[in-house]
């Protein structure tokens, strides 16, 4: 019969065979009574032809019987029987477990969802992001994502690429959507024919951008994405068809995409097409970002070598405007350096979330440590029970078993108890987790992380009982405790696995309290970081963007910029007001350009690159940027189009030496273009983080005339970050009343990014603050635990020696002697931990080389101070035992023996 049928109805079936051996056995007795036999002896001859009843039932038994199962059965309710007597000990076995799986549950969790989960969006090992370089542009690697592919670069690859299946180009912006209760500022996905047919994800309602779409003369649409599409329309599906105001352009909407549906790593809120004029673009400029899908069998190797075979059709298919040579971009040589999205959308993240993974799994080794330490214990407690089992037959092997299987079965309680753990802790770490972590919306606790909590369950289950196995299970389990024996001390070998552990555990919590220290260090220094701007908390910044098809003027867009700054001056508290193109570490790049210095020789050398903000009168003093040397804009500097510019102090002194001396320079754009006199000098702005250096920055005016035009243009940005100084920054009230102030302007420009300088400056810090929160907590709970586990050998100890206290009390020691012995071994073990940690440390510190700013790994001060933390840390827990074992009466002590 079926093995499973016949273990869930055995009890039936062995209820079943005892009748009807009881049934054959009545049988035989009335056939002999019947032959005239007495009864009293008919049942005795009846049961001496039968034979042994037992012997038979159990022969009978193991024709269907599954005789491991069901031992291993008998085995687990022992166990389960075991434990429920002793609540406390199961209590703390359970919670530390529960504790630690469910944080490397959680971490794991954010861990899969970041790096390990494919992307996403069908076949997504094929989706490839088109990646520049440029080595030979000098000062390109001031900027954040290398050398973005221009519209020209894209018709070309596309039209001549034999390596992907579809390829577009995208970019982002703010639009205005006015028409719809209140104008409002949305996030803006620009593709181009291709993007959404590489990703390959199809709408949720509706249709793709079509061909005719991304025509520039053809109709105007819009898809939404599908927040907004939930939050504007309530998710009404007869949206389709309806038009939308889009920066006063009329667009009819032609799609919805899916619940989760990103624009690679970015949320949006509408999608629009780029729809490029091919008959007007040029080789510059390079500002979007590119996504293919290879074909099948096409590597990432013959993709960028297709791609590089294209670059020089590129430049033979456009040029820059009249005059100007298409091969002049040889100098910067471009090349592809293609690579899976994935990588593209995860970047370097990874570091960080490997290291907090590392981090919380040595703080699960040192759980682990603990309670191998208290099952260790709990088997010596039992070395009696285990000798007597022993001499009664029981072999090593079933030994072995009922411990590895006690401690399983502790492991997977543990892991059941810490799947509740892991949903609370994965909360926190989402919320705690930066901004800017990659697919942070996607993190989840799904099938994987619980396949993980069962594997870490069972591991954790099996490291736990194999120290008690190999210890107590061994041939030597047979010798039994005798009187003597159990009054005796104990020998140094029954402490030495403990003591081992204990090392073991000190030299783990070295390890991560030398990283946790690293990391506040670190943080310090960033703090200590001068940004570029001061009094953060005190200036607020939104964003205004006024489409050129609502005012298409260069000139009134400055005009309606100045009033609305002019309104923003007069709000009461408001001390200072200016705007520009970007403001620091706000996520939104400047432009970028080279720049030519009078006097200096090229001599064939490209100049080199570097970043362009438009910024207005004022700016500096709102922002709190300190003007060095010269003076700022004026009014009569921006409408008068005199040719002014002001430049960093680190630019003014790779070039002039000094911020002073740099005022009354020239520079220039083009070779063919005028002079332009360098007026002020303002202090370096670390615009990409304060853990970034501080780049070169030119400063124009907000409005000057544009360069890259002949006969020359105006030109003048039409978004603005505005940046306000007042002491109400942060506050509902001012934000309601900058909406009135930029409304009694133009009613039709939309608020947005309402946020402080010091929230940017936070967000910077976002991954480093991340880092050392979850390191410092790792290192809180590997101290703790590495107390306990000192104090607990200790303690124990001194239960083992009472009788030797009390007789060397008895025999005159010196109180304080006893309890420098206890403390002494306690400080021994943790020496040898630390000696241990101190060079695990060292080893395994490089690895966090890229997260540490202005600290070396082997910072002289953490590796000074974490020892002596570590080892005043172990005094105080060995002392209070130490004080309980000099306290003890000789006499009781004796007594009880």
């Amino acid at each position: 019969m079926p093995l499973i049928s016949g273990l869930f109805s055995r009890r039936r079936r062995y209820d079943d065979l005892s009748v009807s051996i009881q049934e054959h056995i009545a049988e035989r007795v009335d056939e002999l009574v019947s032959e005239g036999m007495p009864r009293t002896g008919a049942e005795q001859a009846a049961r001496r032809e039968f034979g042994n009843v037992g012997l038979i039932e159990q022969k009978s038994r193991e024709t269907w019987q599954w005789t491991a199962l069901e031992s291993m059965l008998a085995d687990l309710k022992l166990i389960l029987r075991r434990l429920r007597k002793s609540p406390g000990f199961t209590a703390t076995v359970l919670l530390t477990l529960a504790i630690g799986i469910g944080a490397n549950t959680a971490v794991f969790s954010v861990l899969n969802s970041v790096i390990l989960k494919p992307l996403p969006y069908p076949n997504s090992s094929r989706l490839v992001s088109l990646h520049l370089e440029a080595p030979g542009a000098g000062g390109l690697g001031s900027f954040t994502s290398g050398l973005g592919v221009s519209p020209s670069m894209y018709f070309t690859f596309s039209d001549h690429n034999r390596s992907f299946e579809a390829m577009g180009v995208w970019s982002t912006q703010n639009s205005n959507v006015t028409g719809i209760a209140q104008p409002e500022e949305v996030q803006t996905a620009l593709v181009s024919g291709g993007v959404l047919e590489a990703l390959a994800v199809p709408p949720l309602v509706g249709r793709w951008f079509s061909q005719a779409d991304q025509d520039p003369h053809g109709s105007k649409t819009v898809m939404l994405g599908y927040g907004y599409w939930e939050r504007r329309f309530g998710g009404d599906r007869s949206v389709i068809g309806r038009v939308m105001q889009i920066d006063s352009v009329p667009r009819e909407i032609v799609g919805v995409m899916p619940r989760g549906f990103r624009m690679i790593d970015q949320d949006f809120d509408i999608l629009l097409p780029l729809a490029f004029d091919r008959a007007h673009q040029k080789l510059a400029p390079f500002y979007c970002s590119g996504v293919g899908r290879l074909k099948p069998g096409v590597q990432l190797g013959q993709a960028d070598r297709d791609i590089a075979s294209l670059l020089p059709v590129w430049m033979d298919s456009w040029s820059n405007g009249p005059g100007t040579n298409p091969h002049w971009y040889e100098h910067w040589h471009i090349t592809p350096a293609f690579r899976s999205l994935k990588q593209e959308v995860v970047g370097d993240v990874q570091k960080v979330l490997w290291v907090v993974m590392a981090t919380i799994a040595l703080v699960m080794l040192i759980a682990c440590i603990n309670i191998a330490n208290l099952l260790l214990v709990r088997a010596e407690a039992r070395q009696q029970e285990l000798s007597i089992r022993a001499a009664l037959g029981a072999g090593r092997s079933r030994i072995a078993r009922e411990l590895l299987l006690e401690s399983l079965v502790l492991g997977l309680l543990g892991g059941v108890l810490a799947v509740g753990v892991a949903s609370q802790a994965l909360r926190f770490l989402v919320h705690l987790a930066p901004a800017d972590l990659p697919r942070l919306t996607e993190i989840s606790l799904d099938a994987r992380s619980l396949a993980f909590t069962v594997l870490l369950s069972v591991f954790s289950g099996l490291f736990l009982g194999t120290i008690p196995v190999l210890k107590y299970a061994g041939a030597r389990i047979r010798t039994l405790y005798t009187g003597v024996m159990r009054t005796a001390s104990s020998s140094r070998e029954r402490q030495r696995t403990r003591s081992v552990l204990v090392v073991a555990q000190v030299s783990v919590a070295m390890v991560l309290l030398i990283s946790a220290l690293l990391m506040i260090r670190t943080f310090a220094s960033l703090h200590g970081v001068q940004p570029g701007f001061s009094d953060p908390k005190h200036v607020e910044t939104m964003q205004v963007f006024i489409p050129d098809l609502l005012v298409p003027d260069p000139v009134v867009v400055t005009h309606i910029q100045e009033s609305i700054a002019d309104k923003l001056r007069a709000i009461p508290g408001v001390t200072a007001v200016g705007f520009a193109e970007a403001a620091p570490m706000d996520g939104n790049d400047p432009n970028w350009d080279q720049l030519l210095v009078e006097g200096k020789r090229y001599d064939g050398v490209e100049p080199p690159l570097y970043l362009y903000n438009y910024v207005s009168p004022g700016y500096f003093q709102a922002i709190g940027t300190r003007i060095v040397a010269g003076r700022d804009f004026n009014w009569t500097d921006l409408y008068g189009m005199r040719p002014a510019v002001m430049v960093s102090e680190g630019l003014a002194r790779q070039y002039w030496g000094s911020a002073a001396a740099a005022v009354g320079k020239h520079v220039r754009e083009f070779s063919h273009k005028p002079w332009i006199d360098v007026i002020g000098v303002v202090e370096d702005v670390r615009v990409h983080g304060v853990d970034h250096d501080a780049p070169a920055t030119v400063y124009w005016p907000s409005l000057r005339p544009n360069p890259y035009t002949t006969p020359a243009t105006i030109a003048g940005p039409q978004f603005a970050v505005f940046a306000i100084h007042t002491s109400r920054a942060g506050t509902a009230s001012l934000l309601n009343e900058i909406q009135q102030a930029v409304w009694s302007v133009n009613a039709s420009l939309p608020v947005a990014s309402v946020r402080t300088m010091q929230d940017l400056y936070s967000k910077s810090l976002a991954r480093t603050s991340f880092t050392l929160i979850m390191l410092a907590i790792a290192g809180s709970m590997a101290l703790t635990l590495g107390i306990l586990g000192i104090y607990g050998v200790i303690s124990y100890t001194v239960s083992q020696r009472t009788r030797e206290i009390g007789i060397r009390l008895a025999l005159g020691a010196p109180k304080s002697e006893l309890k420098w012995m206890f403390v002494r071994s306690a400080l021994t073990l943790t020496g040898l931990g630390v000696a241990v940690g101190l060079c695990a440390a060292a080893a395994l510190t490089q690895s966090m080389k890229a997260l540490l700013f202005g600290i070396s790994p082997l910072d002289p001060l953490t590796y000074a101070v974490i020892p002596l933390v570590l080892l005043a840390s172990a005094a105080l827990a060995s002392y209070l035992p130490a004080r309980r074992a000099a306290s003890v009466d000789p006499v009781e002590a004796l007594r009880a023996e």
